[in-house]
């Protein structure tokens, strides 16, 4: 589990074909505190598992799958990505509880300069809408971002000049894909609301939207 704060930048040194997947080797620009073989880190919001640890480097297994669903192969060598190590429970949530578990690549359509911060407008992955609602939250690339508007077929953030500098945000354009997690509360709550209650084939489960209502979750 992750909160969305970005610890830092990891350089791809190298990336091999590996059984199908991709080994990646990535050295981060800050220091590996206490490192443990086998720990979650996540690489632009991909948790993946940390091994052969030396210093500020360590190597990755990028399974089929996530390559098929993240921008991770789009990666080249020398080229930087966002970097999380896992959380404690004793660390401070400081953005939103992230899985790393990328649902979709989404395209930049715009990005426009406001002052110092950045507006970016992205694409609605297909499927996801339903879970993206205005001023909650969505992680871009492993960041833990507020939504500032959406409608059917987009939506968009503000980007701090602190993110800009931190994050490999900075250095996006428009047409570039970035990968996208959903809240997964959002998700949690859709399917206690479609749930049907064991062994009572066609009742619905007693959480509903009037359940919620009545009891302040919703209005």
């Amino acid at each position: 589990m992750f909160t969305g704060i970005i610890q830092g930048k990891g350089k791809l040194i190298e990336k091999r074909p590996l059984g199908g997947g991709m080994l990646f080797s990535i050295e981060a620009n800050f220091d590996l505190d206490d490192p443990e073989e086998g720990e979650s880190i996540a690489i632009n919001g991909v948790c993946l598992t940390a091994k052969e640890i030396s210093g500020r480097r360590f190597t990755v297994d990028v399974s089929p799958e996530s390559l098929s669903r993240t921008n991770l192969g789009k990666l080249a060598v020398g080229d930087t990505a966002n970097l999380e190590r896992a959380l404690r429970l004793s660390d401070r949530l400081g953005g939103h509880l992230v899985s790393g578990h990328v649902d979709a690549t989404a395209k930049i359509l715009e990005r426009k300069h406001t002052g110092d911060f950045v507006l970016f407008t992205f694409g609605v992955p297909e499927g996801l809408g339903r879970y993206i609602i205005e001023k909650g939250s969505i992680t871009i690339n492993g960041i833990s971002l507020t939504v500032n508007h959406c409608d059917d077929h987009s939506f968009s953030v503000a980007i701090i000049p602190h993110t800009l500098q931190v994050t490999t945000l900075g250095g996006v354009e428009q047409g570039d894909s970035v990968n996208i997690e959903v809240d997964l509360i959002g998700k949690y709550v859709e399917k206690l609301l479609s749930v049907k209650t064991d062994g009572k084939d066609g009742e619905s489960s007693k959480i509903n939207a009037a359940f919620l209502a009545e009891h302040g979750f919703l209005k």
